[in-house]
């Protein structure tokens, strides 16, 4: 394991704050030797602090945490971001593309494996709540809280046989364009223009092959029969302009789940990690909220 540190310095300007003030937060940058693969995470904040796993969208990475990580780590939280196989600065596979969600759940667990983390909390968005579910159901004896946004358990509605098919000639021109305007139009009417816009661009970095890969996987993934075995507090997060999913089947899913809830964000789309400017406080509100029924559920069984 390599491992580089770097501490920074962030300014809070917020409109709550009547004046600037600087903070400190260590960031970690880790490369990680995975299935003979080099695999690269983001590792922010104290090391001994409550770690959270947060894990990215299809064909995306670690950066879509990069306006929130920080904000996490302030806090209280040891925020880990990996980038998937194929993403970001994390070599592919070695069988090539992945199409199973499962093996993106196994790697995050090798992460936190490889990182001496025992107990976690965890939060994903679209493919990344979906094995926010999937580790839900495999280890949810380690984890405090998962949070899974903008996915349910079932598998998700997509052409699979379309997606394949792409694969084959998925290089065109008009690619990034789709993926430009189509991440515009989940985007949630609360966000700005100007940050609608900002979404959008970062995501047409994506490597459209391994895009379509997360997506197969999306549409095949499926753990719904497995939820009432969940034993860790959960809560599925849907938005309301989020046109990728169906809240009410989510709705239905979190009832599934022994210790599970259900959060309707209005004005909010498909991503947000990156659209809600309040994201931390918001993510360490639900946190605290699990773990607290969940200590009422010990103390009822005591």
């Amino acid at each position: 394991m390599t491992t580089l540190t770097e501490t920074t310095e962030t300014t809070d300007t917020s409109a709550a704050s009547n004046t600037s003030t600087a903070a400190v937060t260590t960031l970690r940058a880790h490369q990680l030797v995975i299935d003979d693969r080099l695999a690269f995470v983001e590792d922010w904040g104290d090391i001994d602090a409550i770690p959270l796993l947060a894990l990215h969208t299809a064909g995306q990475s670690g950066v879509q945490y990069a306006h929130v990580a920080a904000d996490l780590a302030a806090l209280g939280y040891r925020v880990i971001v990996p980038d998937f196989p194929g993403h970001g600065r994390s070599e592919p596979s070695a069988h090539g593309p992945v199409t199973d969600l499962g093996e993106y759940a196994q790697f995050a667990l090798t992460v936190l494996d490889q990182l001496s983390i025992d107990r976690f909390v965890v939060v994903g968005c679209s493919i990344g709540g979906k094995i926010t579910i999937d580790l839900a159901v495999r280890a949810g004896s380690r984890i405090r809280a998962a949070i899974a946004m903008a996915a349910g358990a079932s598998s998700g509605h997509v052409s699979i046989r379309g997606l394949t098919r792409e694969l084959n000639d998925i290089s065109t021109p008009s690619r990034s364009d789709r993926t430009y305007w189509g991440t515009r139009a989940v985007v949630g009417s609360a966000v700005s223009e100007e940050r609608r816009s900002l979404i959008a661009r970062m995501h047409c970095r994506e490597d459209p092959i391994i895009s379509n890969s997360d997506l197969i996987g999306w549409g095949r993934h499926d753990v719904s029969a497995s939820l009432p075995e969940v034993v860790c507090p959960t809560i599925l997060v849907a938005g309301e302009d989020d046109l990728w999913i169906d809240a009410e089947a989510i709705r239905r899913d979190a009832a599934s789940i022994p210790r599970g809830s259900f959060t309707f964000l209005p004005g909010i789309g498909h991503y947000p990690m990156e659209e809600m400017s309040d994201f931390a406080s918001q993510v360490d509100a639900w946190v605290r909220t699990l773990e607290s029924s969940d200590e009422d559920t010990e103390t009822t069984r005591s």
